[in-house]
């Protein structure tokens, strides 16, 4: 007995809201672990440099890039590690600047000078009661003599010139910190390509499949063995996956650009990843071992330390204005009326200079000299736990993430035989696409699982290797390429 309208029609919509479920499950489950193009970097501190770089000369065609390629390109281009290089240099020259307080400084101002003096205009007219000339000369003077100044003894000058000579091991172990950051926002950005990229290879696959179920499903309400409903739902799961596909391909577009970004390609190179995203396991370290190598070579924290060292350095700078300097002022040279006639001449004066009442300076120099110092050794403090808060979050994502690989692998599979069954009892007749879109909803889940897991197992690797401060040979030794 057929069904009126008013059933079918009730029918027809309860198909729909429940395949509407579905998708909206489906959707939310396969975009939480997606990228988010343009996102911050973690790790980095949230410093946007080392989101930029000052772009290469184009290369003609396609040009292929490993993540070892990625990597080298970033440290040569990454804005940065350019800026922090720049700062090498700037701190060089403050060392100069203040080492020039402790060398000696040469000058030469030979001179020759002729005058003629207007005796009228001074007022003098009469000189005992005897008149005077209106003017006197011509009359000439000669003078070339070397000056040198030199300080024998400043404390005050020696400390800061220490102070800034750690500053300058600061900066270069800043810079090599730098180097490793770099490092992490190249891996971090080309990891999340290839994981869009491998969402497209799924949802392509997707699309495949439900292109497949549709043919099947309209076949069979053309024979007349299934009801519309069974065509509207598999034209809906159809027409999502083609939007996820178009979603997923669009993503991976701009996460390409940041990617050229990042490394300092030139605007509009056009580039293939050829690193996929394979799992490598690698033999996880104790937690001890790890901090022990974190400490021993962290750049972040060696610069910690070496700011310490400066600030102490800058105090005792500080506290030496309390102390007398000694200085030497000399100059040797030739003088006279004329150089045919000049004579050697010479002057040679030793300077103690003793503070004695200052007003307060130095007693202010002090007070920001001991802030400056306590400053350092709490940021010290906090980095040192941060290193320890760094190595366990690493090592803890590490193994969870192997845990998520081995599941989401084990889900695949039997997410692929429960839509392979599902496919067969719907040929059959014995269900409908009901059944069958759930099952391809939970395979296009399982393989968004498993690359989000396997991404995060890549990236754990990253972010371990940065948090052992090895973060340049650790991706040679824990990424190998394919």
């Amino acid at each position: 007995m057929g069904l009126s309208y008013g059933r079918r029609r009730i029918i027809l919509l309860a198909g729909l809201l429940i395949c509407r479920a579905a998708l909206s499950f489906a959707q939310t489950a396969t975009t939480s672990s997606s990228s988010t193009p343009g996102q911050a970097i973690p790790g980095t501190g949230g410093v946007s440099s080392f989101a930029g770089s000052v772009p290469a000369k184009p290369v003609p065609g396609v040009l292929p890039l490993s993540l070892q390629d990625a990597i080298d390109r970033g440290l040569k281009q990454n804005l940065g590690l350019l800026l922090s290089r720049a700062d090498i240099r700037s701190v060089r020259g403050q060392r100069w600047q203040q080492l020039s307080a402790l060398l000696p400084h040469v000058t030469a101002s030979p001179y020759v000078e002729a005058s003629k003096i207007n005796l009228a205009e001074l007022g003098l007219r009469t000189f005992g009661g005897v008149s005077l000339p209106p003017s006197v000369g011509p009359f000439s003077y000669f003078d070339a003599r070397a000056a040198v100044t030199q300080s024998l003894f400043d404390w005050k000058s020696i400390n800061a010139t220490r102070a800034v000579s750690q500053s300058l091991k600061s900066a270069g172990y800043t810079f090599k910190d730098a180097r490793d950051l770099v490092v992490l926002a190249v891996g971090y950005t080309y990891l999340q390509a290839i994981a869009d990229e491998a969402r497209i290879e799924t949802a392509e696959a997707q699309v495949r499949t439900a292109q497949t179920l549709y043919d099947q499903a309209t076949d069979q309400i053309t024979a007349g063995t299934s009801p519309d409903i069974d065509g509207l739902r598999t034209k809906v799961e159809l027409q999502t996956r083609q939007q996820q596909l178009i979603q997923a391909k669009n993503t991976f577009a701009i996460q390409k650009l940041t990617v050229a970004r990042v490394i300092g390609l030139a605007p509009g190179q056009e580039f293939e990843l050829t690193d996929k995203s394979p799992y490598q396991s690698i033999e996880v370290i104790a937690v001890d071992e790890a901090l022990r190598r974190a400490y021993a070579s962290r750049s972040d924290y060696q610069a910690a330390l070496t700011d310490v060292r400066a600030a102490e350095f800058s105090r005792k700078a500080a506290m030496a204005g309390y102390l007398p300097s000694l200085s030497l002022n000399g100059d040797y040279g030739a003088a006279g009326a004329h150089p045919s006639t000049a004579t050697q001449v010479f002057d040679v004066r030793g300077t103690l200079s003793i503070p004695i009442f200052q007003g307060g300076s130095v007693h202010g120099e002090v007070l920001q000299a001991d802030s400056r110092l306590e400053q350092s050794r709490e940021r010290l403090d906090n980095l040192r736990a941060q290193v320890d808060s760094d190595v366990r979050t690493a090592l803890l994502n590490l193994q969870s993430s192997v845990d998520q690989v081995n599941v989401a692998r084990s889900n695949i599979d039997l997410a692929e035989k429960t839509l392979s069954q599902s496919s067969d009892r719907f040929s059959a007749g014995i269900t409908d696409t009901v059944e069958v879109v759930q099952s391809q909803e939970a395979v296009a889940s399982a393989h968004e699982q498993y690359i989000s897991s396997l991404y995060s197992y890549n990236y754990a690797k990253i972010s371990l290797v940065r948090a052992l401060g090895i973060a340049e040979q650790g991706v040679k030794e824990y990424f190998k390429g394919k």
